[in-house]
């Protein structure tokens, strides 16, 4: 029997006190509770996850390395920021699409923040063909797009997140039926999520069924991009 996906608390433990005490040096001599609270664990969750993610595609892949796969690093990029703090306080898990690496493809991101937890489904800042792809696709299938953001149960638990165009996108009528879709630069959708109950032992069903529940908008995307779902 397939094992059931389980988050540690331990992780968010970590992640509180990281966030108190951001610096190499407390980094450096925390560094075997950086495996044995925040990564091992991560990395255990995600090795557990295929099953869920094959239920809906198995296009998308739980990747459990500690460089490259689904896990994101724990490491800041500083260069062109004013927040010199070296390391992130939440844990970033990505479940890419089996093409991702070499296109732009829909897949799921999920958030751990002892503050707050989201999961996220979609593509996110596609580049300029593969968003250009998105908007022809969603003029020619507005019922497909329709229908994949419009169940109740999606709508009821899903919201459609990330940034847009002030304006009509350039070649694109400004009274265009779906011209607030048509300016959006992200394509994402994203559920809340309480640390508590993703901690439950019942998450993995939790989890399942928002999984299921986004299927038909990664789906939608995939046939806008043109890869497999």
């Amino acid at each position: 029997m397939a094992a059931k996906p389980v988050i540690a608390g331990s992780i968010f433990d970590f992640l509180i006190d990281l966030e108190r005490k951001n610096t190499r040096d407390w980094f450096q001599a925390n560094k075997d509770r950086y495996e044995a609270e925040y990564r091992g664990p991560a990395l255990a969750f995600v090795a557990e996850m295929q099953p869920l993610l094959d239920a809906v595609s198995p296009r998308f892949r739980a990747e459990p390395q500690k460089v490259g796969g689904s896990l994101f690093r724990i490491h800041r990029d500083t260069r062109f920021s004013n927040d010199k703090t070296p390391y992130k306080t939440h844990c970033g898990i990505q479940f890419r699409h089996e093409r991702g690496k070499d296109a732009h493809c829909p897949g799921y991101y999920l958030h751990l923040d002892p503050t707050g937890c989201f999961l996220g489904a979609g593509i996110w800042h596609p580049e300029k063909d593969a968003l250009q792809a998105i908007r022809t696709h969603l003029d020619r299938d507005a019922a497909g797009w329709k229908k994949a953001v419009g169940g109740r149960a999606f709508a009821s638990r899903w919201r459609l997140a990330g940034d847009s165009l002030k304006r009509a996108p350039k070649g694109w009528p400004a009274d265009h039926p779906l011209i607030d879709d048509l300016r959006r630069k992200d394509f994402i959708a994203v559920t809340d999520l309480e640390p508590e109950a993703v901690v439950d032992p019942s998450f993995h069903r939790t989890l399942g069924k928002l999984l299921q529940e986004s299927g038909p908008l990664l789906r939608w995307l995939c046939d806008a991009v043109g890869v497999p779902f």
